[in-house]
């Protein structure tokens, strides 16, 4: 499999990258044994890259990416690279309570992910959302002294503006940013993007499929589980899934011409857009993985980035990509 640099400062990892969230939160049940296997599948296939958050099942996540890398084969665990996310705050009840980016919650975090990993390092570390009590020279700087120690080796960032970018970039060396980045979801192509690219910071995207929203498998009429995400999304709601929905269908007869699917011509729009972003594919099978896999075979011409352009114009869609409470959390300068 190819691969593609995280930014000038971190590592070469695969040209895709695995989400890991969706097997364990947010989406409704998921079979563990499919999730490990899956996990095997994506190293097997050349994937280095998993994806995790702390706080996704409250640390099953973690857990079970550490169990799968326990079972893996020697050399494929040891290409295995991983990033975490951490700083959301939960309760016993699944609630969220704000972000706590003290550098003393950062290492506190660090200590119980290593665990659950069950790694001597995490290769990319980095806050989930700011923490509008701390300044982010302050949380950068507690990653920065974890890297100093080897318990960490790249210092990343998640869904901040151009400011915060810079004044983490200015405190030390910054690997990338993930941040959501689909055909759907273009906000960061304004500023962030530009900044990203002069400060030579790498961009890891999740939600290519936002959510499984534009990957031609998700339906008016499917029920959602009230614990899935979608339930309360926006774009899944009403009228606005309907008008979603209806750019998928545009979106499709441009699959079809090139024999590919939906979620291919996507994935590969995203894998498009430079060789400084890596797109994270949430898939929880095997069947999922090897779909979104062939994305990496669709070559997109200046007549196919066109014809996808006039079909899914940037700012298309309808809804925003969080509920109102959310996405005061995004894109937040400090």
């Amino acid at each position: 499999m190819q691969t593609r640099p995280l930014g000038t400062t971190g590592p070469q990892v695969s040209a895709l990258g695995l989400g890991c969230m969706g097997m364990s939160a947010l989406y409704g049940e998921a079979d563990r044994a499919e999730s490990i296997a899956t996990i095997h599948a994506a190293l097997e296939a050349g994937v280095t890259l998993l994806d995790t958050g702390d706080f996704y099942a409250m640390g099953h996540n973690e857990m079970l990416i550490g169990e799968a890398l326990r079972a893996a084969p020697a050399a494929l665990r040891e290409q295995a690279l991983t990033s975490v996310k951490f700083g959301a705050l939960r309760d016993p009840d699944g609630g969220w309570s704000g972000y706590d980016g003290r550098p003393a919650a950062v290492r506190n975090f660090a200590a119980y992910s290593l665990q659950r990993l069950g790694v001597d390092h995490i290769d990319v570390y980095r806050i989930a959302r700011l923490d509008p009590n701390v300044p982010i020279e302050e949380t950068v700087g507690a990653i920065a002294e974890l890297v100093e120690k080897g318990h960490v080796r790249h210092i990343g960032l998640s869904e901040v503006g151009a400011e915060t970018i810079r004044r983490a970039a200015a405190t030390a060396p910054i690997s990338d940013l993930q941040i959501e980045y689909s055909l759907i979801s273009r906000g960061i192509e304004d500023e962030v993007l530009p900044t990203t690219r002069e400060l030579g910071i790498g961009i890891t995207a999740y939600g290519v499929l936002s959510r499984g929203l534009i990957s031609g498998h998700f339906t008016a009429d499917r029920q959602l589980d009230p614990t899935d995400f979608r339930s309360m999304s926006p774009r899944f709601q009403g009228e606005n899934l309907q008008h979603n929905l209806s750019l998928v269908e545009a979106l499709r007869k441009i699959a079809e011409q090139k024999g590919v699917s939906v979620a291919q011509i996507a994935i590969a729009w995203v894998s498009s857009r430079g060789e400084d972003i890596v797109p994270l594919v949430g898939a929880r099978t095997r069947e999922r993985l090897t779909e979104a896999l062939g994305a990496l075979d669709v070559t997109l011409d200046d007549a196919d980035l066109a014809a996808i352009e006039q079909a899914v114009p940037a700012d298309a869609a309808a809804g925003d990509r969080y509920p109102a409470a959310q996405m005061s959390h995004l894109g937040t300068d400090r």
